[in-house]
């Protein structure tokens, strides 16, 4: 099922074996070993669903799972932790945890927790702002009903400004959404930003900031 899944786990045989699970089930994902690694990358980009284990190098798994249910509540968490005892489960899912799984546990039934969280996340298949309707299933965009041509990642800029609509939007966070990466002093984002221009869409530039939808 497609959807972004993000773990937080410091044994690598555990990350390796759920990556293949879930990439297997048409998820994209990406591991973590630490919490500051984590909490950057959510900061980046919110995955649908976070996986997070409890007992880590710099720290507890509790301290992601705070953060991002005061930020970003709409990700759904699960707890993956040898804290099997049923004070462990309560405290964690008192905490805001949507789901707990003990460890070890069976990969399938954990694909079947994420499959469960993601169904409830599905986006609509066509997006619309203003004038602009984009059709997530076939990368089709229309702007005041013509059909315009993108390519991909016009496209992937296109679909994070809709999926941010009004907001202003940093261009690191931009380039880390749509490339992968962040360097800082880059012409990518405004060669594209200005072939979206010539479209017809109408993106804000924010000076010093980024650029808004």
């Amino acid at each position: 099922m497609n959807g972004k899944v993000f773990i937080l786990e410091d044994d690598a045989s555990i990350s390796g074996l759920v990556k293949v699970a879930l990439e297997m089930n048409g998820s994209e994902f990406k591991a973590f070993t630490t919490i500051k690694s984590f909490t950057e990358a959510v900061e980046a980009e919110r995955p649908d669903v976070a996986l997070l284990d409890i007992m880590l190098p710099d720290g507890s798994g509790l301290d992601a799972l705070r953060f991002i249910k005061n930020k970003y509540p709409e990700v759904s968490c699960i707890m993956l932790s040898a804290l099997s005892k049923e004070e462990d489960k309560v405290n964690g899912l008192n905490m805001g945890a949507d789901d707990y799984v003990s460890k070890p546990f069976s990969v399938l039934e954990l694909t079947a927790r994420v499959n469960a969280r993601l169904r409830g996340k599905r986006k609509p298949a066509v997006l619309r702002f203003a004038d602009i309707t984009l059709d997530t299933d076939t990368m089709a965009c229309t702007i005041n009903g013509n059909a315009v041509a993108l390519n991909r990642k016009e496209y992937e800029l296109l679909l994070f400004f809709m999926e941010n609509a009004g907001k202003v939007m940093p261009r690191e966070k931009l380039l880390t959404a749509v490339w992968g990466y962040d360097v800082g002093e880059t012409r990518t984002l405004d060669n594209h930003v200005a072939r979206l221009r010539k479209l017809g869409i109408k993106i804000e530039t924010v000076f010093g900031v980024g650029y808004r939808l």
